[in-house]
């Protein structure tokens, strides 16, 4: 496989941004959201993710984003929550497997301390058994679970909180 290269996202990568979210979509049980989404649709997302604070990372192979993670704020706007991010990730489909999502993981941990985060998490649907692994992979511990709280082409599924201090 090529090497991976982590670099901050910019405007131009938020096609392949949604591209990527949205095979997750398709995929079901990684995400919440059940329809596509449109580069309309993610503008705002993307320009609340100031780089200095709440980053984006695209992760590059042969020039081309093969997946992406994000820190968002937790309880915007409410100061005592300003040290905590979460973090998403997503994996091109024919990428997943061989490590890219341990390396967006792992950059945004190595990069959280210098972004003045120091407590990250994560929300997974506990039918993601690959992002569970991932989290666990990564240092993260699970800290909570909501029972049956997203209704998914029927089926009812609990959300998983996985968090870790850095």
């Amino acid at each position: 496989m090529e090497s991976i290269r982590i670099r901050l996202a910019t405007l131009h990568d938020l096609g392949e941004i949604v591209s990527i979210y949205n095979e997750a979509v398709r995929q079901r049980f990684a995400t919440g959201d059940l329809e596509d989404v449109t580069v309309e649709q993610r503008l705002e997302w993307f320009r609340e993710h100031d780089p200095a604070v709440l980053p984006i990372y695209v992760a590059e192979s042969g020039g081309r984003a093969v997946g992406w993670s994000s820190l968002s704020a937790h309880r915007p706007g409410r100061a005592a929550f300003r040290r905590t991010a979460e973090i998403s990730y997503y994996v091109r489909a024919a990428f997943r497997g061989r490590g890219v999502g341990t390396q967006l993981v792992r950059h945004a941990i190595d990069e959280a301390p210098r972004l003045g985060k120091h407590v990250l998490f994560g929300i997974l649907l506990e039918k993601n058994t690959a992002s569970v692994n991932l989290m666990k992979k990564c240092g993260f511990e699970l800290w909570g679970r909501l029972p049956d709280v997203a209704s998914i082409d029927g089926e009812l599924v609990g959300h998983l909180y996985y968090g870790r201090k850095v």
